[in-house]
C-alpha cells in the first residue's frame, strides 16, 4: 500500500556549507520541511483528517541554502546501466553542466560500460567529463558513457569509490539499476564512508513505482505513433489488411497504450496487466474477424510482455539482469493470425512491424530534452546537499525526493480499472477478448 511506504530521505550529515549559488538564487531556496503530498484527492485528506493521521508526502527537491560537501575538493562519478533510452546524453551533460558551472565542481569523471566500469578486471578507464566533451552529446542517441546489463560485486564497487574518493556518484538507470544502488548505500554506510548515491530513473517502459514519468517515455510514444500511422496505411491500402505493431513492455503497457491515444487509429491494444483469449466466440481472433468483415482492414498493438501465458509450457531462462526472458508475442500472434484466417480460407495481407530498437536507440525530443534537465539539476542539489539512497521524481507537478527502497517496492502497472485503460478501450472499440 501506499501509505506505508517510508519517505524520509537519507543524508550523509548536517549541511554547514553556504551554497555557491547563493548570490545567483537570492532567496529562491527549498529547505527540508517543504513537502509535496503523495495523493491529494478530497477523500484521501478526509480520511486521513478523520482517522488523525499525517498526510504522507514527499521531500521537495530543489537547491538548499546550505550544503554537505566542499564543491573545491569534491569527486563526482557519472555511471548508466541497462538498456538504451532516449535522453540519456541529455541527462549526463546537464549533470555535468550543473556540477561545473553552477557549483564549480572540476572533478567529474564518467564509468564506462555500466558497472562493469568499477571492476578492475574489466580493464575500463575513467572518462573525463568537462562541459567541452558533453557539449553536443544530447544531439545523440544512446549513451557516450557505454552501459551493460547484469550484476557485479558491490564490494568491488564500493573499494572504488573509496580508492577515487568519489563523493557523489550519479547512477542512471532501471529497476535493477536502482536496486544495486541500494545495495551499494547499505555498503557505504556499513563502512561508514561519506558518499552520496544519487539515482535518476531510466526506463522507455516507464513502469518504475513512485515516478510519474520516466525520461524518454515522451520520446517513445512520439515515435511509436510515428510506426502506428505507417502501419495504419499499409492496413487501409489492402482488402483485408492487417498491421500488427510490438512496442516495447515487458510488465507494463504504458508505451502501447498511449501511442493508441496519440493517434486513435488502433483496433486492439493487448498489454501484460490484461488478459486475453485467442481461440473462441468471444477471443481475440474471432474479435479479428468480426472487425474485417466490418471494417476490411485492423491495426493492433501489442506490448512486449503481453499474452506470456501462451509462452507458460516454455523454458526460456532468464537474461543478464536475471529477469524472465519473454516469449516474442509479435511473431507468436503473427504465425496464429496466418493460420486462423487459412484455415477460413479467407484472404488477408498481414503486416508485421517491431521499431522497438529504433526507438529506444534515437536521441530525446523536445519534452524529453527539457525534462532531462530537471531531473539532472535537481539530482546535483540533493547531492550536494549530502542526500542519499534517494532518487529524483516528478510528482503533482513538482519534483521530489523519493527514496530508492520505497521505489523498488513494486512495479508500476496499468490499473485496468482505471480511466487510462477505459480511455483506450473507447478508443479502439476492442471487446474484453475474453470467453469467459
Amino acid at each position: 500500500m501506499i501509505e506505508e511506504i517510508e519517505t524520509k530521505i537519507s543524508t550523509l550529515g548536517p549541511m554547514k556549507v553556504d551554497s555557491p549559488i547563493l548570490s545567483k538564487r537570492g532567496n529562491v531556496f527549498v529547505r527540508d520541511d517543504e513537502r509535496v503530498l503523495i495523493n491529494i484527492t478530497q477523500s484521501y485528506v478526509n480520511e486521513r483528517f478523520h482517522k488523525n493521521k499525517a498526510l504522507l508526502s514527499f521531500e521537495m527537491a530543489g537547491p538548499r541554502r546550505k550544503i554537505y560537501f566542499d564543491p573545491s575538493k569534491l569527486k563526482c562519478g557519472i555511471v548508466t546501466c541497462g538498456g538504451l533510452c532516449p535522453g540519456t546524453n541529455d541527462v549526463i551533460r546537464a549533470l555535468v553542466l550543473e556540477l561545473h558551472y553552477v557549483y564549480g565542481v572540476r572533478h567529474i569523471y564518467g564509468f564506462r560500460y555500466g558497472l562493469q566500469g568499477f571492476i578492475p578486471k574489466y580493464g575500463y578507464e575513467l572518462m573525463e567529463l568537462t562541459p567541452e566533451k558533453v557539449a553536443s552529446i544530447h544531439e545523440l542517441g544512446g549513451t557516450i558513457l557505454g552501459t551493460s546489463r547484469g550484476p557485479q560485486d558491490i564490494s568491488e564497487i564500493v573499494d572504488t569509490l573509496d580508492r577515487l574518493n568519489i563523493g557523489i556518484l550519479f547512477m542512471i538507470g532501471g529497476d535493477g539499476t536502482l536496486r544495486a544502488a541500494s545495495k551499494i548505500c547499505d555498503e557505504i554506510k556499513r563502512r561508514t564512508l561519506k558518499c552520496s548515491v544519487i539515482a535518476i530513473p531510466k526506463t522507455i517502459d516507464n513502469d518504475i513505482f513512485l515516478v510519474e514519468k520516466t525520461f524518454g517515455f515522451d520520446t517513445a510514444v512520439e515515435k511509436a505513433t510515428e510506426a502506428i500511422r505507417a502501419a495504419h496505411t499499409e492496413a487501409t491500402c489492402a482488402y483485408n489488411g492487417i498491421s500488427l505493431v510490438k512496442f516495447m513492455g515487458r510488465f507494463s503497457g504504458f508505451i502501447a497504450a498511449y501511442a493508441t491515444l496519440a493517434l486513435r487509429d488502433v483496433n486492439f491494444t493487448l498489454i501484460p496487466e490484461v488478459d486475453f483469449d485467442l481461440e473462441g466466440e468471444r477471443g481475440f481472433l474471432a474479435a479479428l474477424k468480426e472487425r474485417l468483415e466490418r471494417r476490411k482492414h485492423a491495426v493492433i498493438v501489442v506490448a512486449e510482455g503481453a499474452g506470456q501465458k501462451f509462452f507458460k509450457d516454455q523454458d526460456l531462462g532468464k537474461d543478464e539482469s536475471g529477469n524472465p526472458r519473454l516469449g516474442d508475442i509479435g511473431k507468436f500472434l503473427m504465425e496464429r493470425i496466418k493460420d486462423y484466417f487459412s484455415r477460413l480460407h479467407i484472404p488477408i495481407t498481414l503486416k508485421y512491424i517491431d521499431p522497438s530498437y529504433i526507438i529506444r536507440s534515437l536521441p530525446a525530443n523536445a519534452s524529453d530534452h527539457i525534462y532531462c534537465g530537471f531531473l539532472a539539476q535537481n539530482a546535483v542539489h540533493a547531492g550536494m546537499a549530502g542526500k542519499t539512497d534517494m532518487l529524483i521524481s516528478a510528482w503533482r507537478g513538482h519534483y521530489v525526493h523519493i527514496p530508492i527502497k520505497a521505489a523498488v517496492l513494486k512495479r508500476k502497472y496499468i490499473d485496468p480499472q482505471s480511466p487510462l485503460w477505459f480511455s483506450v478501450l473507447e478508443t479502439t472499440g476492442q471487446p474484453s477478448l475474453k470467453n469467459e
